[in-house]
């Protein structure tokens, strides 16, 4: 996975400490306004560098995410997040890795292969962006771009009651039901031929995640995935 090109991925000082304020908090507020479900912790490999790959519904997944998740993890997050007020602003302190969606970046793709390389774990959504619908959509073919290069395993995480209703519904009082599965580690296998057929190597890929994370979740959030799901041993 080293390239001597890449530069070496380092988080400010004011993102580190942003985050070890803000994770606890908002990982409390969760519990307080919802009925937090965590399981499959002992799936994470720690102080090892992964791929992260979550169900994105709302605004609300992958703060739910972050902040459950049992080490510090770096975030991949659509442009137009850094645009809106407040979620910009968190953004930006968190240091989140802006993409560009529809687009190939380099620089994008670049630095999420250096933070990999830094040992670090990555979180992206496979979908491309949230759907606003339980139901999953297809992935786009970008996380398999990644595995292919940095040939790191994927932790599949299936998050359900994060939907857009979720805050609206927690300040009624009625703290919706939260969960997060972490699937164990998949290794994908080798992108094959040139071309077109490269392409469709990569998607097969990503809808090998996908499934996985179809596996985690329950029928009704298994979307197009539905008749791929494939749940975890046990």
């Amino acid at each position: 996975m080293k390239n001597s090109a890449q530069s070496v991925y380092r988080v400010p000082l004011h993102s580190q400490i942003a985050r070890f304020l803000f994770k606890p908090v908002v990982r409390s507020l969760f519990h307080i306004l919802g009925r937090v479900t965590l399981t499959g912790q002992e799936n994470v490999p720690f102080g090892q560098p992964y791929l992260v790959t979550f169900n994105h519904i709302s605004i609300f997944d992958p703060a739910f995410a972050v902040t459950l998740w049992p080490e510090m993890v770096e975030v991949l997050g659509a442009s137009e997040v850094w645009d809106k007020p407040g979620q910009g602003q968190l953004a930006w302190l968190y240091h989140g890795i802006k993409v560009h969606r529809g687009e190939y970046d380099r620089a994008v793709f670049d630095k999420a292969l250096s933070v990999l390389e830094a040992g670090r774990p990555l979180l992206m959504s496979p979908e491309g962006g949230r759907s606003h619908i339980t139901a999953l959509r297809r992935a786009k073919p970008g996380l398999a771009l990644i595995i292919e290069k940095a040939n790191v395993p994927i932790i599949p995480v299936g998050i359900v009651g994060t939907t857009d209703d979720f805050f609206t519904l927690a300040i009624r009082g009625q703290r919706p039901v939260l969960e997060m599965h972490i699937g164990k580690p998949v290794w994908l296998p080798a992108v094959e031929g040139k071309g077109e057929q490269r392409r469709e190597s990569r998607q097969r890929n990503a809808d090998l995640v996908m499934a996985h994370i179809a596996g985690l979740l329950p029928e009704h959030y298994r979307g197009v995935y539905a008749d791929q799901a494939i749940r975890p041993p046990g």
